[in-house]
């Protein structure tokens, strides 16, 4: 219970802490000109990456794209691949590059007839958590349909698989650090397959 409350208790905070929003006079244009010559290789033309260690930024909430971008250019997220590409980029470059992609539609994709029963154990502890363990609800922050709270917490639905797993095994190694912990903190006392799980599902949330 005590551990619950903690994490409870450290997603308000961070939550209340975040610069909320992207600026009004964001340019999705300017945004569009710039991902379709230098991110577009990477993370598809409009946001839907083909490659699943290269996240889909498409439906993402623009100020968490910001977010992001800001934190590698700063050192506080360490993705080398991001570094050569994130050197140059301004502010104001960032929430148009965040604007861009919000805008852009997820496109949805199945998951194989093999992947359901982990998908339900994953829809278990995704809408559930772990009492036990005192792990909250990932809908607490993420939402039942897994879209998040811009522009606290991230889109998780319909991410890559490949990519959610990489991404939770890094906060649970402390290889990714995030504000305030929290994701480290549940992170850390997810078990593999719990992980493989959790991911599993929200991959295949729409």
């Amino acid at each position: 219970m005590l551990k619950r409350s903690l994490i409870t208790t450290q997603m308000f905070a961070l939550l209340i802490s975040l610069p909320w929003g992207v600026s009004s006079a964001a340019d999705a244009k300017a945004g569009e000109e710039r991902a379709t010559q230098v991110c577009a290789a990477c993370h598809g033309p409009d946001g839907n990456s083909m490659a699943p260690n290269f996240p889909h930024l498409a439906g993402q909430a623009a100020g968490y794209i910001a977010d992001q971008l800001a934190m590698m250019k700063s050192g506080e997220r360490m993705v080398p691949e991001m570094v050569a590409f994130v050197a140059d980029l301004s502010p104001e470059d960032m929430a148009n590059l965040g604007a861009y992609y919000a805008a852009q539609p997820s496109k949805q994709t199945a998951i194989p007839e093999s992947d359901i029963e982990a998908a339900k154990r994953g829809e278990r502890l995704y809408r559930g958590g772990e009492r036990t363990m005192g792990i909250a609800a990932c809908t607490s922050c993420h939402l039942p349909d897994g879209k998040g709270i811009p522009e606290a917490y991230p889109r998780v639905a319909n991410q890559h698989l490949d990519y959610l797993k990489k991404q939770l095994l890094a906060y649970k190694s402390g290889e990714r650090q995030s504000r305030g912990g929290i994701m480290n903190n549940i992170a850390f006392m997810l078990s593999r397959q719990q992980i493989d799980d959790v991911s599993t599902y929200m991959h295949a949330l729409k």
